[in-house]
């Protein structure tokens, strides 16, 4: 793993960066960016920030958020320096590629397993619990003090992508992180009900069904969900969906793997998997040409929906 002291020299040494992270991005992806981006523009950089896909609607309470840019909506970019964050692999910026040049510094900072060490400096740590408790640990070698805005983006991204401090990459080195987030006095509370609470009537109508159409396998090991295009336009932007559906499916006893299918167009469904027990969700994604964590993992089949799930569910399966 590269240190942090070559990142810290290459910010040194540029004053333009382009930064971005996976499409589709969650907590953790949006708030790492969003932290550097703060961190470089106190520095005096000149910042990009630029995604596949615009900001979800639930995580628009986040500082800093107006410098969150669709890169579909940009012709063209300055930069010297690309910081890639939350990535396992180059593929998953999506349409940022485009203004990715080889001959420019591509910093990868990342905590997925599955990285695949695509940039000219690499800082990946599986056993971070998130990229922003990373994030945390590069301001930290740089000495740089925090503030409350900060604060807030870092202790999203690690809430979030522990589960509430729940799941397996909850580490002591996560909570002494979080305790020293917390110092700067915002409501634990309030940022849980932010991403966590508030679900509209009509959403949770609809959830209640899509619940009721979710799939038991492989007896009673897994539960898969199946969601076309259709059903998913039907909610509100600030409901996230897959994530209220793997917070209710894996807390059903026996559950080994939760698969969520969703249908992006007739031949591409995105395919978010979860496991509860010892089963491997990163290396079965990889076999698709996705990847993760061993717990959490997503990747794309390019097929009608029907088959996708056909496809999924025979190789967990056999793997099973």
């Amino acid at each position: 793993m590269s240190s942090f002291k070559t990142v810290l020299n290459i910010i040194r040494r540029h004053r333009k960066f382009l930064l971005t992270t996976h499409h589709n991005p969650d907590a953790d992806a949006v708030s790492s960016v969003l932290a550097m981006a703060m961190f470089l523009k106190s520095k005096g950089k000149q910042v990009h920030v630029l995604n596949e896909d615009a900001c979800p609607q639930w995580l628009k309470f986040l500082p800093g958020i107006p410098a969150f840019k669709k890169a579909a909506d940009i012709k063209k970019v300055d930069y010297e320096a690309a910081i890639v964050l939350d990535c396992g692999d180059l593929g998953r910026v999506g349409g940022v590629g485009k203004f990715i040049h080889k001959a420019k510094p591509l910093i990868n900072i990342d905590h997925h397993v599955t990285n695949d060490r695509f940039g000219s400096v690499n800082v990946v740590d599986p056993k971070a619990s998130s990229s922003c408790e990373m994030i945390f640990d590069l301001l930290k070698e740089a000495k740089y003090p925090l503030n409350k805005n900060l604060a807030l983006l870092l202790y999203a991204g690690i809430m979030t992508d522990t589960g509430s401090f729940r799941f397996e990459n909850t580490s002591a080195h996560c909570h002494a992180v979080a305790e020293q987030l917390m110092a700067f006095k915002f409501s634990a509370a309030s940022m849980y009900d932010r991403l966590y609470v508030g679900i509209p009537v009509a959403d949770m109508k609809m959830f209640t069904d899509v619940i009721h159409g979710a799939q038991l396998l492989d007896g009673n090991r897994v539960y898969c969900v199946s969601l076309p295009k259709k059903a998913v336009d039907r909610f509100s932007k600030s409901f996230d969906l897959k994530e209220k559906l793997f917070a209710f499916l894996r807390s059903v006893e026996g559950i080994e793997v939760v698969v969520i299918l969703t249908e992006l167009n007739p031949k591409e469904v995105r395919v978010n998997l979860r496991s509860q027990s010892n089963f491997d969700v990163a290396g079965l994604a990889q076999q698709f040409d996705g990847g993760g964590h061993k717990k959490a993992a997503g990747c794309k089949i390019y097929s009608s929906l029907a088959q996708a799930q056909k496809t999924i569910c025979r190789a967990i399966h056999q793997k099973l």
